[in-house]
């Protein structure tokens, strides 16, 4: 026999050593990376549909800094350009 879902329910995983946090509604599922309060959601009506790859391509171009990068972080690593033209790295 199986509990019905009636509240939320957490879990916590690693997904290449960065820590996540799963949580479970009835309503549907989100991934959070650990510590920040936005990340992938998803219902179960997308994902019964068939709707599920539609609403987690949106999620994911809507969603900022889920990986744990900043915008600062990705600038960085694009480096400066030298007075010569060549691209340096920062």
């Amino acid at each position: 026999m199986t509990t019905k879902l009636e509240g939320p329910l957490k879990r916590e995983l690693e997904i290449a050593g960065t820590l996540y946090t799963l949580t479970i509604t009835p309503e549907g599922m989100t991934l959070v990376l650990k510590g920040k309060r936005n990340g992938f959601a998803l219902e179960w009506a997308a994902l019964v549909s068939g709707e599920a790859a539609l609403a987690t391509a949106l999620n994911a171009s809507l969603t900022a800094n889920l990986a744990g990068t900043t915008a600062a972080d990705r600038e960085g690593a694009k480096g400066t350009k030298s007075r010569e033209g060549k691209v340096r790295k920062r």
